[in-house]
């Protein structure tokens, strides 16, 4: 359910450039470019609205002060996501007792996105308005189970099921091998299908 193809880095190579030289209004069209993506991931990963609000600005604050450092070896796009997850994961530690989620909040927030994460780990699809009702009992029980996986599973499963990272951006984000990539991601869904196994009986 990846959001289609990666945005072109040339584009995002010559605002960089321009940033570098000193017009610092090319960092805003980066912000604009990916204000939204950053703060979804933010907050479906550190479980708290209003923070992601506060980690996405405090990301793109720190990505602007790293800039010079930045030799575009990864996109920006796959840079930014670094440094939000590893805030958000920061984050998310050292606020483990915070669990005042609205879930009915959440859940207008994440959209169709949520909505396809829930087809996806519950191989389910179609558009009877019969169903309805089932499936935003499926919907809810996927974004309940996304706030109780550990971190690990919890960022693969943001960034490949509902950012649409392939693996090897995955890998480059996380600093981790491919492979512990597609066996964490693998996991995960596993851990999804099992939270949502209530809403499928239920169904059938």
């Amino acid at each position: 359910m990846g959001r289609g193809p990666r945005p072109a880095s040339l584009e995002d190579a010559k605002l960089i450039e321009s940033v570098k030289a000193g017009q610092t209004e090319a960092y805003g069209e980066l912000v604009r470019k990916y204000q939204d993506r950053v703060f979804n991931a933010c907050w479906r990963i550190c479980g708290h609205l209003e923070d992601a609000r506060d980690l996405t600005q405090e990301a793109f604050l720190k990505g602007y002060e790293r800039l010079s450092g930045f030799r575009q070896e990864s996109g920006f796009y796959t840079w930014i996501f670094r440094i939000v997850v590893n805030l958000a994961l920061s984050h998310r530690r050292q606020a483990q007792r915070r669990r005042d989620v609205s879930l009915e909040q959440g859940l207008r927030l994440v959209g169709s996105q949520a909505d396809g994460l829930a087809k996806r780990v519950g191989h389910r699809g179609g558009d009877d308005p019969a169903e309805a009702a089932s499936e935003a009992e499926l919907h809810g029980y996927v974004v309940r189970a996304l706030q109780v996986l550990d971190d690990d599973h919890r960022a693969v499963i943001v960034l490949r099921d509902i950012e649409g990272f392939n693996y090897q951006e995955i890998a480059e984000i996380l600093e981790i091998p491919p492979g512990t990539v597609k066996s964490r991601v693998h996991r995960a869904r596993l851990a999804l299908c099992q939270a949502i196994r209530p809403a499928m009986t239920r169904k059938d």
